[in-house]
């Protein structure tokens, strides 16, 4: 978690979302999504698409957001436009089931 911080602090995108990884799940640190989510976002900010997916996931079921579904897609389409394919699984599935969008 130190090297990942140092580097985090510094900017480096790949840092912040294994940062937010350490905080979501309780790696090393005290558990805390809201600091999860932080980190997440500063690398979602710098287009790191795995980070656009997880602040889509935590949407999705509302960890540490309130719980909506269509800002779930907006992230989950964020990271698809950058051509990760579990996001476009995701918005795939989101369109089959009418969450988030309309059927």
């Amino acid at each position: 978690v130190r090297w990942y911080r140092l580097a985090a602090d510094q900017g480096h995108k790949s840092a912040q979302f294994n940062l937010g990884g350490c905080y979501s799940k309780g790696t090393g640190v005290v558990q805390d999504k809201a600091e999860a989510l932080r980190w997440l976002r500063l690398a979602a900010n710098q287009g790191h698409a795995g980070a656009h997916v997880n602040i889509g996931a935590y949407y999705m079921v509302g960890t540490g957001v309130a719980q909506d579904a269509a800002e779930a897609v907006r992230w989950f389409r964020l990271a698809a436009d950058l051509g990760l394919a579990s996001a476009q699984f995701n918005v795939a599935k989101c369109y089959r089931r009418g969450t988030g969008v309309a059927q």
